[in-house]
């Protein structure tokens, strides 16, 4: 008999803006982890010495964010002791592939409940802090991509260039994120968050990185992030389009997700949302590192047998414009059911909370439209990707 991993609650806090201005810059990402763990937890009724495993995402594992801390977060959150905590590394997906590794657990007995969780602090912990400019890659990578490898905005620039993506379209898709997201209550899946302002206590109940005024001719004026003339004589073919209106902003956030299995669930008289229908997770070019989510899709779409005609809601990580739109193009989908709750060129993306992020949102938008399937997919640095299929139950 299989067993069926599902997903009783999700939850989010809202998306940060970076430093200087953004509220959640204030809060030590540790603790912004534990309030969503908490949450879980009070908001389900859970005994939480149930909990046999919590795994966390997180993408910048220094200063503030090293020595594991998703376990940190489960003390901060006054868990009990006796619940063990990872935090695992796979860039911008990391927080997917921890539900994954948690689903996966569950599948196969290993675990019966389980949290898979994400946090990131980009104001606290900036990109680029873990290596504090040394080579991570080794003499061996080198070799092998003599070439050089780029930054992922580069690579933004690059598949833009090859599939024709011109700066008008790369704008009006993400003038399309900030209307949808600013027409769309969030408020089922946003755990509110209050943190200390100058004048007194401040509640956090929305996202700070919607801008419901973006328009295409706005977005028009912002002149190109990455080109250099070094770069520019590189790659002849870039005309460096991507610009800070077209990718997601510097972002701090946390979400989390409580699975189990069904007959757990069962067990504790509560109802399962959503069951995982299909995982797959694939290497790519790590020069073009954000195409794998192109070839994510597809396994996993042969993996379950659907079809992407099945699928009722997807929900593509908006890195950069370019992402969602090359998979529209190539999977042939219908750009209705794209990221319908607009993406994180609007809501945001802190990094290692991201995927749990988008499963929130995903198993929200199915569950108010009534939809059955939905599929959520992540482009990650290195040339990686992962996709995930849930079945609304």
């Amino acid at each position: 008999m299989t067993t069926n991993a599902v997903i009783v609650d999700a939850i989010r806090t809202p998306s940060g803006r970076g430093k200087p201005r953004g509220q959640l810059s204030t809060v030590h990402p540790a603790q912004l982890l534990s309030l969503v763990l908490r949450a879980l937890v009070e908001r389900t009724g859970i005994d939480p010495a149930l909990i046999d495993d919590v795994i966390g995402g997180c993408v910048g594992q220094a200063g503030e964010q090293a020595l594991n801390i998703t376990r940190s977060a489960v003390l901060g959150a006054g868990l009990p002791e006796s619940i063990p905590a990872t935090t695992i590394d796979r860039q911008c997906g990391s927080s997917q592939q921890a539900a994954h590794f948690a689903a996966q657990g569950v599948i196969a007995g290993a675990y019966d409940i389980v949290i898979a969780c994400g946090v990131e602090s980009m104001s606290r912990v900036p990109m680029g802090t873990a290596t504090l400019g040394k080579d991570a890659f080794g003499p061996a990578v080198a070799a092998r991509y003599a070439e050089g490898l780029v930054n992922q905005g580069i690579s933004a620039e690059l598949i833009s260039a090859r599939w024709k993506l011109d700066r008008t379209t790369l704008d009006e898709f993400s003038a399309r994120s900030h209307r949808l997201a600013a027409a769309t209550d969030f408020s089922s899946e946003i755990l509110p968050v209050t943190v200390e302002g100058t004048d007194g206590p401040i509640r956090l109940t929305n996202d700070e990185t919607v801008r419901a005024a973006t328009t295409t001719d706005g977005l028009a004026t912002l002149k190109p992030s990455f080109r250099n003339d070094e770069l520019a004589q590189r790659f002849p073919e870039i005309d460096w389009r991507i610009t800070p209106g077209n990718s997601s902003p510097l972002t701090d956030g946390a979400s989390a997700v409580l699975i189990m299995s069904e007959t757990a669930a069962t067990a504790l008289g509560l109802r399962p949302r959503a069951r995982f229908h299909g995982f797959a997770v694939t290497g790519s070019d790590p020069l073009l590192m954000l195409t794998g989510v192109v070839p994510a899709t597809q396994r996993v779409l042969a993996r379950t047998g659907l079809s992407i005609d099945d699928i009722d809601s997807y929900e593509v990580n908006e890195a950069f414009a370019p992402v969602p739109l090359v998979w529209q193009r190539e999977l042939n989908a219908d750009p209705e059911r794209l990221n319908p709750r607009g993406g994180a060129i609007a809501l945001g993306h802190p990094l290692g909370a991201s995927g749990t992020r988008l499963l929130t949102t995903l198993l929200h938008q199915l569950e108010q439209t009534g939809g059955r399937y939905g599929l959520q997919t992540m482009c990650e640095g290195g040339g990686m990707a992962n996709a995930t299929i849930i079945e609304r139950l």
